[in-house]
């Protein structure tokens, strides 16, 4: 690797780390707190429905082939499939909660350390909203499913799985995070992510790394969404201080 290329590898490192610690700095703050509770909440509620429909749809599969015990056997299944479930697509569920809500977070992070730029963002309608939070739920069940096959082959490596999806995300996540706060300042058609790519990836690896975290898992995306405010922004000023050079 030449010292040019370490150089901007160590500058993008250096920037991603500065993001995530400026937007852990941010979940004390009351709006942040309640929009963690909120999208928990929601989060959690997805699953235990699912969970629900699938120990009725189980049982009742169970009961109609003529087995005892039906319902033991379905809570026990559900239970198995709705654990792979939550571990597989707990990432999916929490982004596409988050993309409902992401203007919160982003607002609060604008308003405490970008009060000009927060007057010049625009609130994406509802349509707008949904159809990117349809796209990124695509995407994700997209590539995740595309990476499943490989994971499986890599399985008796132990490891093998699990780098593959968190290289999957990584990339996913690190293009949801940082569009969330560029599609408000965007024009339209909207312009290219402003955040360099590799800086993006990094990000999305990070929160990806978290989110495989109990507990943690559940503040990643709030952590993710207010890092990637921070690193638009950034890339933004440091474009403009360009184009004035």
């Amino acid at each position: 690797m030449t010292q040019i290329a370490q150089a901007r590898t160590a500058w993008a490192m250096n920037a991603v780390l500065s993001a995530l610690v400026s937007g852990f700095g941010q979940l004390t703050d009351r709006a942040v707190v309640r929009l963690l509770a909120k999208t928990a909440a929601l989060t959690l509620l997805v699953f235990v429905l699912f969970g629900a429909g699938l120990y009725y749809g189980v049982s009742t599969a169970i009961e109609a082939y003529g087995f005892e015990g039906g319902g033991w056997a379905g809570a026990a299944l559900a239970v198995v499939i709705a654990g792979l479930a939550f571990w597989f697509l707990f990432r999916v569920v929490a982004l596409a909660v988050l993309q409902f809500f992401a203007d919160e977070i982003i607002i609060a992070v604008e308003q405490q350390h970008y009060p000009d730029a927060a007057l010049q963002a625009r609130k994406l309608p509802f349509r707008r909203d949904l159809a990117n939070s349809v796209r990124g739920v695509g995407r994700a069940l997209l590539f995740n499913a595309l990476a499943f096959p490989v994971a499986l082959v890599l399985v008796f490596t132990a490891i093998g799985p699990a780098v593959v999806f968190l290289l999957v995300n990584a990339v996913l996540l690190g293009r949801e995070l940082t569009d969330m706060a560029w599609l408000r300042h965007c024009g339209e058609p909207a312009e290219p992510n402003p955040v360099p790519s590799f800086q993006r990836v990094l990000l999305g690896g990070a929160i990806a790394a978290i989110m495989v975290v109990p507990i943690a898992n559940f503040f990643a995306p709030i952590l993710g969404a207010a890092a990637g405010t921070h690193l638009t922004h950034r890339a933004l000023a440091n474009g403009r201080s360009e184009d004035e050079v």
